[in-house]
């Protein structure tokens, strides 16, 4: 884990409803520091939704209010008057199920935020460099840095975007499937580029694999929705071994051996 609690989230009965639909309720979990959590549940249980608030990303979809605190280390982000999203969201980056790079180079991809961010045009190429080198895909693209990124493999675009998320030195980065449409090498490379990842940077992955989660996470969080009257609710939480071997919800046990879902 990483070193004091940076990057470390407190959630306290955190709700989201969209319009008059209540579409997550009563969440309240620690999410430690320098650390991978997975957020595990079926489809439509609120693990996505769960994800943009930790980012406020859910304030960019209209009409959404968000309920509850969510403290990162240990200032409420939800409290406007003291926490700009525009910075928050340069803490905590985010990659996304599909790979998008921007229509750029390789090395403006990685370079965008640290511009926007007002950093000094002689200390670029160290930040690109050490982004690049973090996400694992230095050696593959140390050449190539003005080739544009679209001629990159999936997975390599996928390795570049969790870059272009490092260059603003973020204390989190939130992963929503990272890896759903990638093959397996490439899903792989991803996989071991977020193991080294996490003594640097906390690590927040929504995941719909098993395997994945029980592989990769230090820390699992179990939604799920039980029908569609009710909010999708947060059943359990725990270090990832536990979860997997002794769940301690009949729920949990049956979504992990694969009797629904």
């Amino acid at each position: 884990m990483n070193n004091g609690s940076l990057g470390t989230f407190e959630l306290k009965d955190v709700s989201v409803t969209y319009g008059s639909e209540t579409a997550v309720a009563d969440v309240s979990m620690h999410i430690p520091g320098g650390a991978v959590t997975a957020l595990i549940g079926p489809s439509g249980c609120g693990k996505s939704t769960l994800l943009r608030c930790l980012n406020r990303m859910n304030d960019e979809i209209g009409d959404v209010t968000t309920g509850g605190r969510i403290l990162l280390d240990g200032v409420d982000i939800l409290d406007s008057k003291k926490v700009d999203p525009v910075d928050l969201r340069r803490r905590v980056g985010q990659v996304f199920q599909k790979p998008n790079p921007f229509p750029m180079s390789i090395y403006d991809n990685v370079a965008y935020g640290p511009r926007t961010h007002g950093v000094n045009r002689s200390e670029l190429d160290g930040i690109v460099e050490d982004a690049l080198k973090r996400s694992a895909i230095w050696n593959e693209v140390k050449d190539l840095l003005k080739k544009h990124a679209f001629e990159l493999s999936g997975g390599q675009q996928q390795r570049l975007c969790i870059a272009r998320a490092l260059a603003t030195r973020p204390e989190v980065i939130l992963m929503d499937e990272p890896a759903s449409s990638l093959d397996p090498i490439s899903t792989q490379q991803i996989e071991d580029t977020i193991a080294q990842l996490k003594s640097s940077v906390t690590i927040v992955i929504v995941t719909h694999n098993m395997q994945q989660a029980a592989r990769i996470s230090d820390v699992t969080a179990f939604m799920l929705r039980e029908s569609m009257e009710r909010p999708a609710q947060l059943i359990e939480v725990g270090e990832t071994r536990t979860m997997f071997t002794n769940p301690g919800d009949k729920r949990t046990e049956a979504y992990i051996t694969g009797r629904f879902g």
